[in-house]
């Protein structure tokens, strides 16, 4: 690493310090993070994709980003992979570009890469279809697809500045103070009320494009939402995700509008299977996630666990006390 890196690391990891050591609470005003956008990673520009048979593909791969549901939806040009007409860019935000939004920034230096849900190793090719299966609840593609190719091509091109191993700030969710309480789902319900419904529909329908060929904002239940257990049906996963990004361009990841607790709140009302219907993996009694329960992230609510604690606290909260247990037994505490 360059003197430079070094030293933009640094005061990186300074800056959050200050911005933890600051922090309000969860109950109270939203939590500042960081007030220099220059300090997160820096996305190429799409003018110097190279006009050549690989930049060809970088941008057909975005273009699948954006407009997944048009090549390979229900109704795809090239294919019916889906099984919604969502968009990868409706959870990747800005086409996998965005700052704490899902991104790519570290995505294809990072795999082949162990998944807990799977227990083993996947590429990258098989994660993308993993998303094609679980949040778009679809068939997946052959890996040596054309489609699958150019996605990766994006990836690759995204992570153009990534150096293998170096921490990215953005790349990951933004961390939130847990409340000392389960999600409460009535006041997940005027949060949703207050700064959701008006572009995820009062039913969670989402929002369609003008034509309905896609949605401008996506289903957060029913049939043609995302399945259950894939990663937005996870409370600490979404919460950290809403509290960064939502409601869309209103916050800002240095401006939330949401408080950490209304963060969880929300997302518990949203992920709430005894209210909220949705897809279910079709094999998932003959093919459970997480065979190996160590690996189990802390939040999925289906037992068996590693801990003693129960499938409404790993589902719902207080997850305070199921850290601290895996912090003092060793055991993972995943995410």
């Amino acid at each position: 690493m360059s003197k430079k890196l070094a030293l933009i690391s640094l005061l990186a990891a300074f800056i959050l310090g200050l911005a933890a050591c600051g922090n309000q609470s969860s109950q109270g005003v939203p939590t500042p993070v960081i007030n220099a956008d220059t300090l997160v990673y820096a996305v190429p520009d799409t003018n110097k994709i190279p006009h050549d048979p690989y930049g060809d593909m970088v941008r057909y791969g975005r273009d699948l980003v954006f407009n997944t549901a048009k090549y390979i939806g229900p109704d795809g040009s090239v294919g019916k992979y889906l099984g919604n007409k969502m968009n990868c860019s409706n959870c990747h935000l800005d086409g996998g570009t965005r700052p704490y939004g899902l991104n790519y920034f570290t995505t294809h230096a990072r795999y082949p890469q162990y998944r807990g849900r799977e227990d083993r190793i996947l590429s990258l090719g098989e994660r993308i279809n993993k998303c094609i299966e679980r949040p778009h609840n679809g068939t997946p593609m052959p890996l040596d697809a054309k489609e699958i190719i150019a996605i990766e091509c994006y990836i690759s091109w995204v992570g153009t500045n990534t150096v293998v191993g170096q921490h990215i700030n953005g790349d990951e969710s933004l961390e939130i103070n847990y409340p000392d309480r389960p999600a409460d789902i009535t006041r997940g319900a005027e949060v949703y009320s207050q700064h959701c419904q008006s572009c995820h529909g009062v039913n969670g329908e989402g929002q369609w494009t003008p034509d309905g060929s896609t949605y401008l904002y996506p289903p957060l239940w029913g049939l043609k939402s995302y399945q259950k257990g894939s990663s937005p049906h996870r409370i600490i996963k979404a919460a950290r995700f809403i509290k960064a990004n939502m409601p869309d361009k209103i916050a800002h990841w240095t401006k939330p509008t949401l408080t950490d607790d209304q963060c969880v709140d929300v997302a518990g009302f949203i992920n709430d299977d005894r209210i909220h219907p949705r897809p279910e993996k079709k094999d998932s009694k003959a093919n459970p996630d997480y065979p190996n329960i160590k690996f189990k992230a802390i939040d999925y609510g289906i037992g068996p666990f590693v801990d003693t604690f129960s499938e409404m606290q790993h589902k719902f909260g207080p997850y305070k006390p199921i850290i601290e247990y895996h912090k003092a037994h060793h055991l993972p505490i995943l995410f």
